[in-house]
């Protein structure tokens, strides 16, 4: 027993018998999405991977707790109580002591989600190295969590926010396979191109399960667990915007953030909230679209792996 984290009753019995769950993040209900957006877009993700035959499980901090599968009238307070922490991998022990509702990050989500038994997570975008990083060291705890839990994160790449092309060197400097999903190119969040290539690609959720399972298998001959993967997954092409149009967006809400001395954990909402603003919402648009699309098709992947992973091969 752990007696750190609550595990819902049905997603507890699901996990002992090895049926489908898609742990979701909770950062992107209290500080993401402007409400009421957060909470629609949050029970839309919920239903889409129900629709696709697995569970959802919700991740947040809760009166002492990590929950896992939260209850819609737990969701619902993650989205309306207007102080709740956002929860990094770093945070939880602070945040769990203080019994402080906290939002978890896909770091803390991850690792929430390896030590509840779940093997894939969705979630919009991961974070990655911000534009500076150079000089700031500013590099999301989200990859290192991933370079040691052996979790899948379905994603639509890293926030657009950020700088790509060294958030993908990291990437592979740690050791952490990135799979294109029916794409060859990294996907740049609010757009589907970036110019940066992929050396891998699966075009069927039992394909990427089956890579799960592989790199799972990996890890057990090694004598010890291999860390994590990204399944990239580009935007709709519907809600899609063009690259140099989302640029374009970065560069003045950057520049906002650094003139209002926006700094820590404080840049991505910002950021966020500028884009929307300044895009007449379409980059708001695009994002509620592609978390629903990426939660949908984790969910298909869960199912996949559930099916074969007794027997990966």
């Amino acid at each position: 027993m752990d007696s750190l984290i609550s595990v819902r009753s049905d997603i507890a019995a699901a996990l002992v018998v090895g049926a489908p769950v898609v742990a979701l993040e909770s950062t992107v209900i209290a500080h993401g999405l402007p409400r009421p957006h957060n909470l629609d877009t949050a029970l839309q993700m919920e239903a889409v991977v129900r629709d696709a035959g697995a569970l959802p499980a919700t991740i947040a901090v809760l009166n002492g707790l990590l929950v896992v599968g939260l209850t819609e009238e737990q969701i619902v307070c993650i989205a309306e109580t207007p102080d709740v922490a956002k929860a990094s991998s770093s945070d939880l022990s602070a945040i769990l002591a203080s019994h402080r509702p906290g939002a978890t990050t896909v770091a803390a989500t991850v690792f929430i989600a390896a030590r509840a038994g779940i093997n894939i997570v969705a979630t919009g975008g991961i974070g990655g190295a911000h534009r500076g990083s150079e000089n700031t060291f500013d590099i999301s705890a989200d990859l290192t969590e991933l370079a040691r839990t052996s979790v899948a994160v379905v994603c639509s790449g890293a926030k657009a926010i950020l700088d790509l092309p060294r958030t993908v060197e990291v990437l592979e400097t740690l050791g952490i396979p990135v799979v294109g999903y029916s794409t060859n190119e990294f996907p740049a969040f609010y757009s589907r191109e970036s110019n940066l290539p992929l050396q891998h690609r699966v075009d069927t959720p039992d394909e990427a399960a089956r890579l799960m399972c592989i790199h799972r298998d990996l890890g057990c001959l090694g004598q010890g667990a291999t860390g994590g993967m990204l399944i990239v997954n580009p935007p709709p092409a519907e809600n899609a915007l063009p690259r140099a149009e989302v640029e374009s967006l970065i560069s003045g809400a950057v520049a906002a953030a650094d003139a209002a001395g926006i700094r820590g954990k404080a840049v991505t909402p910002f950021l966020l909230e500028q884009l929307a603003r300044n895009s007449g919402g379409k980059t708001l648009q695009t994002n509620i679209a592609l978390l629903v699309a990426n939660a949908r098709l984790a969910a298909g992947i869960a199912v996949a792996y559930s099916a074969r992973k007794a027997g990966c091969w």
